[in-house]
């Protein structure tokens, strides 16, 4: 959908799309942002032609799956919401209801997932063309690395709000120290910017 329509509907009063959706979107807004820095670095700043090419070439990827993430994630809630409307009239029912929920919780996690690390992979890219690109473009790289690290953060929310209500132990344990790894290296990447 058209950019304004996208905000319309993020700032109604309804539960999609919402804040991972906004979180992929950061994250699609700083891929395109890594890709033109990176085809303005072609033959400035210390870094190859050949890797900035492919840095933008990854970069338009990402921002592709990203900009994909934004309607899967409003989906996986709506998902969600679904399971919550099943019947709970009999005990069968109230079971059928509560593995459904169990499932619809756990498949939203799995593209704050995505988002989450694609956004490291953006971070990274910017790292590198921070210090090797195009110097001209640095307010510019770094734009997008805190747009990345936006996503990332967002990304984390939506996964520790869904894990509040999932009952599986190790599966949320699984998932915290996905996140610490992630936290651990945006926090050793974003420096630079700071």
């Amino acid at each position: 959908m058209e950019i304004k329509q996208f905000l319309d509907q993020l700032a109604s009063a309804t539960p999609t799309p919402g804040g991972g959706s906004a979180a992929a979107l950061a994250g699609a807004l700083s891929a395109s942002l890594v890709a033109m820095v990176a085809g303005l670095s072609f033959g400035r700043g210390e870094l190859k032609e050949k890797e900035a090419k492919e840095i933008k070439k990854r970069a338009l990827a990402i921002q592709k799956r990203l900009l994909r993430a934004v309607d899967e994630d409003a989906r996986s809630f709506d998902g969600v919401m679904a399971a919550f409307r099943l019947p709970k009239a009999t005990e069968k029912e109230r079971l059928h209801r509560s593995r459904v929920i169990q499932r619809a919780y756990r498949k939203a996690t799995v593209t704050p997932r995505v988002v989450c690390e694609e956004s490291i992979q953006l971070l990274q890219f910017c790292n590198t063309l921070g210090l090797k690109g195009n110097p001209n473009a640095w307010s510019d790289t770094g734009a997008g690395a805190f747009l990345a690290n936006a996503a990332l953060q967002g990304g984390i929310l939506n996964i520790r709000i869904n894990l509040t209500s999932i009952q599986d132990g190790p599966f949320k344990k699984k998932m915290e120290g996905l996140i610490a790894r992630l936290q651990k290296k945006r926090d050793r990447l974003l420096i630079k910017y700071q």
